[in-house]
């Protein structure tokens, strides 16, 4: 294991206040204005401990899930939400497509698939685009939050975000969603999540330098044998269709992204509302031909 030479520094177990830039120390990168940050999830990596989901509830002061078992596999929160901004999707495999349960391991991993869902954050954003008030905006380091002081609740972000991500509040009627811990990135620090990952599933840094790591680690795997491997939302890849340029937190998937719960080839609202216009226009010019030619005929 590397320690960066900075770590030196610090060998108190009782530290007097914050260590300046401590992501350098946990991340490898400098959090700095006018970058592009994000996530790389692997999920070859994910072993499902959820404890992503704990750490980004107790650092957002999120309130628990009801405890109860929702009948879907070993998760109990089931989906992102307005109080879930961190999901580990939990997906058994099944043998030979009949929908019986895998008797045999397949070389490299288990019969199931798990995966840490976020919002996405996309370049650029659909929820962003379909926000009236301005409540959404994108911060200086490249991520996509929500003004809560701003947001009117209209709720036109919800069915913007191709990823079903953001949600409206029943409690204060507000959108809520990740914000990759945008107050510890203003203060040098790791988001709670990627901190928190005790595999490096989910790796937080600076956004070109993520896209080259995710690059190799899938040479790697295909050098392995995981030929099935593939990055999801990097540039030029599945998920960064539809106008999306990229992701902001992409994955690495070993099965189609429908069985993530992710859309192959998602789209910018945006880009559907001139077809919608001029299909909407030729009805309306059809109907109009229909009642002159109605009317016209039956004064005949």
């Amino acid at each position: 294991m590397t320690i960066h030479p900075r770590a030196l520094e610090y060998t108190d177990s009782i530290l007097p206040g914050m260590i300046p830039q401590e992501a350098e120390l946990t991340a490898g990168a400098r959090v700095e204005p006018g970058k592009s940050y994000g996530f790389f999830t692997d999920t070859t990596l994910c072993i499902g401990c959820k404890a992503c989901e704990v750490a980004c509830k107790e650092w957002n002061a999120l309130p628990a899930e009801e405890f109860k078992l929702s009948g879907h596999s070993y998760d109990n929160t089931c989906g992102l939400s307005a109080t879930t901004w961190r999901h580990v999707t939990f997906v058994e495999k099944m043998s030979g497509g009949g929908g019986n349960r895998a008797t045999a391991l397949q070389p490299f991993q288990s019969n199931w698939l798990m995966m840490s869902d976020v919002c996405k954050h996309c370049s650029p954003a659909p929820c962003l685009e379909a926000c009236p008030t301005g409540a959404l905006f994108r911060t200086e380091f490249d991520t996509v939050v929500v003004q809560q002081d701003i947001c009117n609740g209209c709720g036109y972000c919800v069915p913007a975000c191709p990823f079903g991500v953001v949600e409206l509040n029943v409690p204060d009627g507000k959108a809520h969603k990740c914000t990759l811990c945008y107050d510890r990135l203003k203060g040098g620090l790791e988001p709670a999540c990627a901190k928190a990952c005790p595999t490096d599933s989910i790796q937080f840094g600076e956004l070109s330098a993520l896209q080259d790591r995710a690059r190799k680690r899938v040479e790697k795997l295909h050098a392995q044998g995981r030929t099935d491997a593939y990055l999801y939302g990097a540039p030029e890849s599945p998920g960064a269709t539809g106008g999306i340029d990229h992701l902001n937190a992409f994955f690495l998937l070993t099965d189609r992204p429908e069985v993530y719960n992710l859309p192959a080839a998602p789209t910018l609202p945006s880009k559907r509302i001139l077809p919608s216009l001029l299909a909407g226009l030729v009805t309306m010019a059809g109907l109009a031909l229909a009642t002159v030619i109605a009317f016209t005929g039956s004064d005949r």
